[in-house]
């Protein structure tokens, strides 16, 4: 049985699809007090396993994963994985100040409360599986966004920076053909990114800038601005994690990017692309 958290609905579908596997019917519900509530029927309960898919894209979605756990282990279920596609909270891996929590391991520590193995997709740092207390892999469906990419000209595949060069790589293989590289980036604030231009040539090329997760479109949009400096053919823009909060999709836009395509670990209008084959090649 496939359970989805709501803001994973689409790609439990898809998983479930993928697996073939039964999809449960949730239901989320808020109280007057703002308390959440989600719940699925025990005629749904089949067999002594369960997969629950919910990206934590919210506090609310945190709540909704720990009761859909607590109602599987209530309802009799012995074997329950959690796949959570986007981890929230996963950029706050440390303390930065003392006094700070290590946000992530705080949340990874309830999750590990009521499950028996998580799974999550292309985490912004793989050390992330460590703050868990049972058995966690990570897997990864960046290949899969070449498949929105079509007759490229000549393509070149870049990364923000060298940290996701890897990922850039990943996505060049899938597609078959074309160069990667990297933006050296340099971050001079807490607000202030100096992006330095790579040494690939790019004019008259399609450049695809692939990274893990793109939330504000700040830096992705800064580093586009010195690729239309150096005459590209046309630019997309891959990302597994498509946040994209506030304006994003408009400075993105404003920048001269052809297309943004992102998987559906965020459920976004740019979900292009699903990760549940990744996810169910993991799972069999």
């Amino acid at each position: 049985m496939i359970v989805p958290g709501s803001a994973s609905q689409a790609l439990a579908a898809e998983l479930a699809a993928e697996l073939d596997r039964p999809l449960a019917a949730v239901e989320y519900e808020r109280f007057p007090d703002g308390e959440l509530l989600a719940s699925f029927s025990p005629d749904d309960v089949d067999g002594d396993e369960a997969v629950v898919v919910a990206s934590t894209t919210s506090n609310d979605a945190y709540i909704e994963l720990l009761q859909l756990q607590d109602a599987l282990r209530e309802a009799g279920v012995e074997e329950i994985t959690t796949v959570i596609p986007y981890i929230g909270y996963a950029r706050q891996d440390r303390a930065f100040e003392a006094g700070q929590p290590i946000s992530v391991r705080a949340v990874a520590r309830a999750v590990s409360t009521g499950t028996d193995r998580v799974l999550t997709v292309d985490p912004h740092e793989e050390t992330v599986r460590e703050f868990f207390d049972v058995p966690t892999e990570s897997v990864t469906a960046a290949g899969r966004l070449a498949e929105p990419l079509s007759e490229l000209a000549d393509p070149v595949f870049l990364s923000p920076d060298a940290g996701a060069i890897g990922l850039a790589e990943t996505v060049r293989d899938a597609y078959g053909a074309g160069e990667t590289d990297y933006f050296e980036k340099t971050r001079r604030s807490g607000s202030e990114v100096e992006i330095a231009p790579s040494d690939v040539e790019v004019g008259g090329r399609d450049v695809v800038v692939v990274d893990d997760i793109i939330a504000t479109g700040s830096t992705m949009s800064e580093a586009i601005a010195v690729l239309q400096g150096r005459d590209p053919a046309r630019v997309f823009v891959s990302c597994v994690h498509p946040m994209l909060v506030g304006s994003a999709r408009t400075k993105l836009a404003r920048s001269g990017v052809e297309a943004v395509y992102g998987t559906d670990t965020i459920e976004r209008a740019e979900s292009r692309v699903s990760a549940a084959p990744a996810i169910a090649e993991a799972l069999r």
